[in-house]
């Protein structure tokens, strides 16, 4: 239904109605005027015929057939020709001439048509010489229209005509206009369909362009054609507009894209100051406190020998460079989560790094009695930024130092490269032997400033950057990272691309 509903808005559908409604109507006004307005006519015509016969013979009787006229053939003629019968008599009724000999015995008597005259119902046409009226056989039901005059050599003329055929002639009429009506709607909806076909087509075209690009959608363009009319013209305008409002939204995009970026970097730059702030203050409270504690014992003078009054100045050296590395750590976590850093990525071994970090870390090792096992029997060489890949590093094994306890008489700490050829990465694994993390706790790890031990002790708790950094450094290069509980400790490790070059 609600498709036959769409089909009947359509206008080749509205065009085809439109002209059967204006066939159709043509077609009933000419019925109607062939029912009421043809009788009248054909009768006017005949009348128009009566009165130029009656002259001719008129001027034949008043000028003697100067022209030697066959008055009898030339009436003869006409009658067969207008269908007339024709009587001419004297005054006393006697016949002079007749075209049909029952003319006079079909009227009866002159009499009956003089009479029927003087009914002035019946008249069509008189004037002083001439009558034209109507006249009904009662004998056979048929009418006439019967014509009367005085010729001026006093004879009379007497003319009759059915006017049967007139009615017999607008049935046939109506018939040919039914017939005539029939075959314009249909040849006229056959050719309308082929017709309008060329007119609609491009509107609809065009109807479907304007509606794609109500939706922003401009790739459909109107095919131009030679034609040098309206609806190419329209199409030509289409194709313009359509043009503009593509470049126009195009440059509205572009510059909407502009305006977000921007905000979004001011965003981040102000999500950045208040998050730095935050940290910030919250780390900074107790390095503050000693520095004010122990200054203000300096300044009282609380103690008086050089030697507690140097401890008190190495306290707050000590707090003060706490408070400046913890500072830098978080300014270069903010760059690294906000995406303010760029990577100096190259080709490096990533064994060698690993064994200066170790190196680096022997007197801790040492200290704690921590065995170290990494064992290598060529570089292994991966690309990325060697000084972020080493705080990663650093941060991972520190960490492993910290929490390293002592299993089976033994405390070790295990580094493991794992090449993971088919996905071209080099996986590192960083094992120290100790307690297990806590399932809650392995994802908060990494969150900043979060530490599993909770006594966060100063010397050697750290301040809970470090897995921080190694997230945000991972994710940047959208590797990855992670920790798991094994047997007799916890492993944490990171991946990074291989190099393919030797």
């Amino acid at each position: 239904m609600e498709k036959l509903k769409n089909k009947c808005k359509s206008i080749r559908v509205k065009l085809f109605f439109t002209l059967s409604v204006v066939v159709i109507i043509i077609v009933g006004f000419l019925i109607l005027t062939n029912n009421f307005v043809l009788e009248s006519f054909y009768i006017y015509a005949k009348s128009k015929n009566l009165i130029s016969l009656y002259d001719t013979i008129d001027t034949y009787y008043k000028e003697n057939n100067k022209y030697n006229i066959n008055l009898e053939l030339e009436l003869e003629k006409a009658a067969i020709n207008n269908n007339f019968d024709i009587l001419i008599c004297t005054d006393k009724n006697i016949k002079i001439y007749s075209t049909n000999n029952d003319f006079l015995e079909n009227v009866n008597d002159i009499n009956i048509i003089n009479n029927i005259i003087q009914d002035k119902n019946n008249i069509i046409y008189q004037n002083k010489k001439i009558t034209i009226h109507k006249f009904e056989d009662v004998n056979n039901g048929l009418t006439f229209m019967v014509f009367k005059a005085n010729l001026s050599n006093g004879y009379r003329l007497y003319i009759r005509m059915p006017i049967a055929s007139i009615h017999e002639s607008v049935r046939i009429s109506n018939r040919v206009l039914y017939l005539i009506g029939g075959i314009t709607i249909i040849v006229g909806g056959i050719a309308l369909s082929f017709i309008s076909r060329k007119f609609t087509d491009p509107i609809l075209e065009l109807n479907e362009i304007a509606n794609k690009m109500s939706k922003l959608d401009f790739s459909h363009k109107y095919r131009i054609t030679d034609a040098d009319d309206e609806i190419n013209q329209l199409g030509k305008s289409i194709n313009t507009m359509s043009d503009k409002l593509e470049k126009t939204i195009k440059q509205l995009k572009d510059t909407n894209s502009e305006l977000e970026q921007d905000i979004e970097e001011k965003s981040k730059i102000d999500e950045m100051r208040k998050q730095f702030i935050s940290d910030v203050s919250h780390e900074l409270k107790t390095p503050i406190a000693l520095i004010q504690g122990y200054s203000e014992g300096l300044i009282e003078n609380v103690n008086t020998d050089d030697e507690n009054r140097k401890f008190y100045a190495e306290v707050i050296l000590d707090e003060a460079n706490k408070m400046d590395k913890l500072v830098r750590q978080l300014l270069e976590l903010m760059k690294l989560e906000y995406g303010n850093r760029d990577f100096n990525n190259t080709k490096f071994d990533i064994c060698e790094l690993i064994e200066e970090v170790i190196r680096k870390s022997k007197v801790m090792l040492e200290e704690k009695n921590i065995s170290i096992e990494f064992e290598h029997r060529s570089p292994v060489y991966v690309i990325a930024d060697e000084f972020y890949i080493d705080q990663v590093v650093t941060n991972y094994f520190t960490n492993a130092i910290k929490h390293a306890k002592e299993i089976d008489g033994k405390k070790l700490i295990k580094i493991t490269i794992m090449p993971q050829e088919e996905k071209n990465i080099v996986r590192i694994i960083v094992f120290n032997t100790g307690d297990k993390i806590e399932e809650e706790n392995l994802k908060r790890i990494w969150n900043r400033f979060y530490k599993v031990d909770e006594s966060r002790n100063r010397e050697d708790g750290g301040n809970g950057i470090g897995l921080s950094l190694v997230k945000a450094i991972m994710n940047n290069y959208k590797k990855e990272y992670g920790v798991n509980n094994v047997e007799n400790g916890v492993e944490f490790y990171f991946d990074l691309e291989a190099s393919n070059e030797d």
